[in-house]
């Protein structure tokens, strides 16, 4: 893996959400990425559209904010030519939201040549803790296209 700096990590992150996206469920649920450096990515997510049947914010709305986030943090990494591919998630919910927006902060755990790790913690408007997670992902070569 190429040393890079943090500038050139920052405008590779920057390239990388410009050209894929945070993907197609993360648009679908309305997560916008606003920073996303190696040692902290953070996005938000409106709770409405996003809710299970009685009102609150579906548990698997966080589980997908939290991999998209650590997805991107684990490609920011990575670097060209590198692929990170998430092999667990876990997730445990402390309270739930009904209205306006959650917020991710995702950081790393371990950052390795084949592995990383990253932690990330969803807060409500109010900032109370709502979920922490924390997902591995592979680093392996990306496909020649």
């Amino acid at each position: 893996m190429a040393e890079r700096t943090p500038a050139q990590a920052e405008a590779d992150g920057r390239n990388f959400v410009a050209r894929t996206g945070a993907g197609e469920l993360a648009d679908a649920m309305g997560i916008e990425v606003l920073e996303y450096t190696v040692e902290r990515t953070v996005a938000r997510m409106p709770v409405v559209g996003n809710r299970q049947s009685v009102g609150y914010l579906h548990g698997g709305a966080h589980v997908v904010l939290g991999e998209s986030l650590g997805s991107i943090a684990a490609n920011l990494h990575a670097g060209p030519g590198k692929l990170a591919v998430g092999v667990d998630i876990n997730a445990t919910h402390l309270r739930s939201a009904k209205s306006g927006y959650v917020t991710a902060v995702c950081t790393p755990v371990h950052l390795g040549r084949s592995m990383t790790v990253h932690e990330i913690v969803v807060t409500d408007d109010e900032g109370r803790r709502c979920s922490t997670m924390r997902i591995t992902n592979f680093i392996k070569d990306a496909p020649e296209h």
